[in-house]
């Protein structure tokens, strides 16, 4: 499967075309604007979520409740473009006109320094309108069919917040359904309560400083089988796939699978996870410190991923930078942003790897319909079990 992105974050829309996916999948607005909807959420989130409230059209590949097997074009339009035609639109306006609201001073952290320079632009509100996370709106679109493919197998994912800033919560052994209905009622998608209202103070003091912040999450998936993925080249590992996908999401600066950095701590004996059989359940490992993952490929247990998100570039007290034309010094420009992204990062960092985990599926189970897919995907099962 693939798919592109269209569209700029003050333009008329962003546009989703999915290409690969099965005939006869279920696929309704309402799931995906539930994700979309997630995504807006999250205390430290600016004015733009007041504006925005996305929802989809789709408008290509569904009839009646159901893939044809066609690609599958989806649609979120953007409520601020009212405000931004003139400045936006593709239509020549002067080069000296005040409705360009040109960008000339670049934000450190930001693309918009080195992208003016890669595609030779004066104004680089040419570059920072693709390169802003508004992208992401149309990622977690992509994410919520992935997961309606996913969901008709029970597989099951859920993200949580684990740090913001200093500040990390103390770990609870709940299942992921329980984490995903306390998070889901969390404003910073935790369910350490006193470390959510530690978070909550922190997010607004960065915000009264007009400063950010950053922090980790933490994406689980369960119901996954063994094999998904390959060892037999590099760009074929899963877990590989997963990383380059994380870190492609605006402001993600790292990621680990499992106990991660930790390993480089430890002995062997305390990082790999021995096996175990028995007659009802098969072969399983007896703890999960490789977070679901050997070999690239997918263990049969539940998949566990982190990512790190830097605090956001746009400052409301901006960094020093350079003028493009005067090179003098200046303050950084200020675009309309966020305190604190790291609860929707989390949303959009579990569609991301949807869509990941997706594909590996349809590489391993495919077909053009459904219905082949799920006769693989038995007849596969069925084949682990008399291993």
């Amino acid at each position: 499967m693939r798919f592109l992105t269209a569209g700029e974050t003050h333009g008329p829309q962003l546009t989703t075309i999915i290409e690969g996916l099965p005939s006869n999948l279920p696929i309704a607005a309402e799931a995906i604007n539930e994700q979309l909807a997630r995504r807006q959420k999250g205390h430290g989130r600016g004015r733009r979520m007041q504006i925005e409230k996305d929802t989809v059209q789709i408008v290509g590949g569904v009839r009646h409740g159901k893939t044809t097997g066609a690609p599958v074009a989806l649609v979120v339009s953007n409520n601020d473009w009212k405000n931004w035609t003139q400045i936006m639109g593709a239509d020549p306006v002067p080069d000296d006109s005040e409705a360009k609201r040109r960008v000339n001073r670049p934000r450190p952290g930001h693309a918009d320094l080195n992208g003016g320079l890669k595609y030779n632009q004066r104004d680089m509100r040419n570059i920072l309108e693709r390169s802003s996370a508004r992208e992401t709106t149309a990622r977690v679109a992509v994410g919520a069919v992935a997961r309606e493919l996913l969901a008709q197998f029970g597989i099951r994912t859920v993200s949580h917040v684990i740090r913001i800033g200093d500040i990390e919560v103390n770990r609870m052994d709940v299942s992921v359904d329980e984490l995903r209905e306390i998070t889901e009622e969390s404003p910073v998608r935790v369910a350490d309560k006193e470390a959510e209202a530690k978070m909550i103070e922190a997010i607004d003091a960065a915000k009264a400083d007009g400063d950010t912040l950053g922090g980790i999450v933490e994406v689980i998936i369960e119901g996954l089988p063994v094999g998904l993925g390959s060892h037999v080249q590099w760009d074929r590992k899963l877990d590989g796939r997963i990383a380059q996908a994380v870190v492609s999401i605006q402001a993600f600066k790292g990621v680990e699978f499992g106990i991660g950095f930790e390993a480089a701590k430890l002995r062997g004996s305390k990082v790999h996870d021995e096996i175990v059989y028995s007659q009802d359940g098969g072969f399983k490992r007896a703890s999960n410190r490789a977070g679901g993952f050997e070999g690239g490929m997918t263990s049969g247990m539940p998949l566990v991923v982190r990512g790190v998100m830097k605090p956001i570039s746009t400052l409301y007290k901006p960094l020093q930078s350079v003028d493009i034309d005067t090179k003098e010094v200046f303050t950084a420009q200020v675009e309309r942003s966020d305190t604190c992204a790291v609860p929707a990062a989390g949303v959009i960092m579990e569609n991301v790897i949807a869509w990941e985990v997706a594909n590996a599926f349809m590489e391993k189970f495919g077909g053009d319909s459904l219905e082949e897919i799920r006769a693989n995907y038995e007849n596969y099962l069925e084949q682990i079990e008399q291993y």
